[in-house]
């Protein structure tokens, strides 16, 4: 995508705005509301001028993913040491992609390597510089913090959208079970989920940082 030539014409209809007319829109409604037509439409332009900047949807996907990838990179560089680096990195993607659920089902649908995304991996394996570790142990430890956010972020969209489903927030929704929950405890058949069923779960936040820390702890002994 990023190598192919394109159409030189100057014109207002750039590629820049397509890609963030249709990141707005995916924000807003999710991935599947997003077309050449309905970017067209929001742009206030024909459908078959959008095809002189993007050849096909495909293309779009690619260029919001890597668009969005240009917000992973930590901004003003990584702090030093390599454990505070990481950290900082897995942060920032959380962010992002708490801004940006739809990454979650671009990312399992196909490959890209795009500027942005090449990027952010280049400053993510810097964050290893003072450590004696070749480039493919690097990585594995990126993969892992990779897969450990990722997940955690498919959890905190899957509770969105069952609220979103629901129509309720979370207080509301918990409200409502409560003496369920309160019946299931003074059963007695629940003695480990119960401490769990009265007093409610941490927060997505504390659950993160703590298992990031434990996947860190395990990191750092494996470390030469």
């Amino acid at each position: 995508m990023w190598a192919r030539e394109t159409n030189k014409r100057r014109s207002a209809l750039t590629r820049e705005a397509i890609v963030a007319s249709a990141v707005t829109i995916a924000d807003a409604e999710g991935l599947a509301a997003v077309s050449i037509r309905r970017v067209a439409a929001e742009l206030g332009a024909r459908t078959m001028s959008l095809y002189t900047r993007i050849e096909r949807k495909e293309d779009l996907l690619d260029l919001m993913f890597d668009e969005v990838a240009g917000e992973m990179s930590v901004a003003g560089g990584l702090p030093v040491g390599w454990r505070d680096a990481v950290i900082a990195i897995a942060r920032n993607t959380r962010e992002v992609m708490q801004r940006h659920p739809w990454m979650v089902d671009l990312a399992a649908q196909r490959s890209r390597v795009g500027p942005n995304g090449l990027r952010h991996a280049e400053q993510s394996l810097s964050a290893f510089a003072e450590l004696d570790l070749d480039a493919e142990q690097k990585w594995r430890i990126l993969t892992a913090v990779d897969d450990y956010t990722f997940g955690h972020v498919m959890r905190e969209g899957l509770e969105r959208e069952s609220l979103r489903r629901e129509g309720s927030t979370r207080a509301e929704r918990d409200a409502v079970l409560q003496p369920y929950l309160s019946t299931l405890i003074e059963s007695g058949d629940f003695p480990n989920l119960a401490p769990l069923m009265k007093n409610g779960l941490p927060s997505m936040d504390d659950n993160f940082e703590q298992g990031l820390a434990w996947l860190l702890d395990g990191i750092s002994r494996d470390l030469p």
